[in-house]
C-alpha cells in the first residue's frame, strides 16, 4: 500500500482494491500516525488492509473505499479530522480512534452525526462507553480496566510481590489501565506505596525515577510506545534493578521489537492484555500467519501489535454487520447499528459480544516477557481470565460507587488492600 504521511495532515488514500462507484461504502480510518503511538497506528492501517483484502474489498455486496485521517492522539486533532472525514470526504463509517482521550472525544462527536457510525479502533478509556455512551459508537475491544484484570492477583499470588510503586501515563487510558490492575491487586491484599504520573509524550523521566522508593517488591509501569522505551533507557542508566510489572501497552510488540538493549530490562515482566503471542487457538494462529504472509518482515512487527489487533477486529465487525444488512445504510443506518449491537463476532481472540453500552466483554491473557533465544523478545502466556465484564465482575452500582479512574481512584484500602 502506498502511503504519504504528512507532518500534520490527514491522509486521504484508497487501499488497494478499492473502487469508486455509485454502489460504494466509504470508510474513514481515524488513526494516530504522529507522536508516541505512530508505529502502532501504522500497524492499525495494515490490519484494516489485511481484513479488507481477505474479502476483496467487498461487504454487503458493495465496494469498500477507505480514507485515512492521521491524528496525533490529542482530542482536538481527532475531532477535527473526524469532522473532515464526515463533511469533506463524505464517509459513511469511521474506524477509530486509537488512544484513550481520543475515544472520549469521538464518543461526544458521534452524537452530533447520529446517522453515521463510529466503530472504535483500539482506544481504551473506560468513560468512552461507561459514561453517557453514544448510540452510534461501538467498541469491540475490551477497555483498559478490563485489560488489567487478573494481573494484580497474579503478581501477589504467583510472584509474591505485595508492595509496589506505580508509574503511569497521566491521561484517561493511563488511569483506566491502572485501575484494572489496582482493583485486582488491592483485592488480593496488595499495597501501593507510591503513585507517580507522567505526561503522555514525555522524554525526561529523571525526576520520576529519583522519586521511586527502594522498599518495594516491584514497579508497575503503565505507559507505552516511545514513552516506555525512553523510560527503560533512563531507568537502566540510573542503575534501576527492581522487578517490573507492565501495563497492557508496556510490553506490546511496538516496544518489544524496538531497537536497543533497554527493552531487555523487561525480560520476566508480567503483563496482561487481550491476547498472548503463543495462544494455541487455531483462529489466533491462523490470523498471525495471515499477517506475516501479507507484509514483508521489515514492514511489520513479528506478530500483530495490540493496536493492529484492535483495528483488525473493528474491521471484521464492520464487514460482518454490513453483510448482515446487505449493505443497507438507509434510514440513518438504523439496521446497521442494530446488527452491530447483536453481533456474535468471530475474531482471532474468540467470540466477542457487546453489552448494553455497546462495549465488549471477553478474555484477558496474563503473559510474561521472555527471550526467544535469538535475541528477540516475546510474551509467553502464563494465565487467562475469561468473561471479563466492563464492571470487572462487580455489580454496576458497586463499580460506579468506586468512582471513575483518576490519579487517586481506586482507593486500595477500600478494596481490602493497603
Amino acid at each position: 500500500m502506498k502511503r504519504f504521511i504528512g507532518a500534520t495532515a490527514a491522509l486521504a488514500l484508497m487501499l488497494p482494491g478499492a473502487a469508486v462507484a455509485q454502489d460504494t461504502i466509504k470508510v474513514g480510518i481515524l488513526v494516530a500516525l504522529e507522536g508516541t503511538f505512530a508505529a502502532g497506528g501504522a500497524d492499525g492501517v495494515r490490519n484494516v488492509e489485511l481484513a479488507l483484502k481477505k474479502v476483496g474489498y467487498m461487504a454487503g455486496g458493495k465496494k469498500i473505499e477507505t480514507v485515512v485521517a492521521a491524528t496525533d492522539t490529542t482530542p482536538a486533532t481527532t475531532t477535527r479530522q473526524a469532522r473532515k472525514l464526515i463533511e469533506q470526504d463524505k464517509v459513511d463509517i469511521i474506524l477509530g480512534p486509537l488512544s484513550g482521550s481520543e475515544g472520549i472525544a469521538m464518543r461526544d462527536y458521534s452524537k452530533t452525526v447520529p446517522d453515521k457510525t463510529v466503530i472504535n479502533g483500539i482506544s481504551g478509556a473506560l468513560e468512552t462507553t461507561w459514561v453517557n455512551p453514544s448510540p452510534n459508537f461501538f467498541r469491540f475491544n475490551l477497555d483498559g480496566s478490563q485489560w488489567g484484570s487478573g494481573l494484580g492477583a497474579y503478581v501477589v499470588n504467583k510472584k509474591g510481590w505485595k508492595r509496589v510503586a506505580t508509574v503511569s501515563a497521566d491521561y484517561s487510558f493511563g488511569y483506566t489501565n491502572f485501575l484494572g490492575f489496582a482493583v485486582d491487586f488491592c483485592k488480593a491484599g496488595g499495597e501501593i506505596a507510591e503513585r507517580l504520573w507522567v505526561p503522555l509524550g514525555s522524554s525526561d523521566f529523571a525526576g520520576v525515577i529519583a522519586k521511586l522508593p527502594d522498599n518495594v517488591d516491584a514497579i508497575y509501569l503503565g505507559m507505552g510506545g516511545t514513552d516506555s522505551i525512553n523510560f527503560l533507557n533512563q531507568y537502566q542508566q540510573a542503575g534501576g534493578k527492581a522487578n517490573l510489572i507492565g501495563g497492557t501497552i508496556m510490553a506490546d510488540s511496538t516496544v518489544l521489537s524496538s531497537k536497543g538493549k533497554a527493552k531487555d530490562a523487561l525480560i520476566g515482566t508480567p503483563t496482561s492484555g487481550p491476547f498472548a503471542a503463543d495462544n494455541p487457538a487455531p483462529e489466533w494462529q491462523s490470523y498471525v500467519k495471515e499477517y506475516q504472509d501479507a507484509f514483508p518482515a521489515d514492514k511489520r512487527f513479528p506478530i500483530p501489535s495490540l493496536f493492529g489487533v484492535g483495528y483488525h477486529v473493528a474491521t471484521l465487525a464492520m464487514i460482518s454487520a454490513l453483510n448482515e444488512v446487505k449493505g443497507d445504510l438507509s434510514d440513518g443506518q438504523k439496521k446497521f447499528h442494530a446488527a452491530l449491537s447483536k453481533l456474535k463476532l468471530q475474531t482471532p481472540l474468540g467470540v466477542v459480544t457487546l453489552n448494553e453500552n455497546r462495549q465488549a466483554s471477553g478474555s484477558v491473557f496474563i503473559t510474561e516477557v521472555s527471550d526467544k533465544g535469538d535475541g528477540t523478545l516475546t510474551n509467553k502466556m502464563v494465565g487467562r481470565v475469561d468473561n471479563v465484564t466492563q464492571t470487572l465482575g462487580m455489580t454496576a452500582d458497586a463499580f460506579r460507587a468506586m468512582g471513575l479512574p483518576s490519579r487517586t481512584t481506586p482507593d486500595c484500602k477500600a478494596l481490602g488492600g493497603k
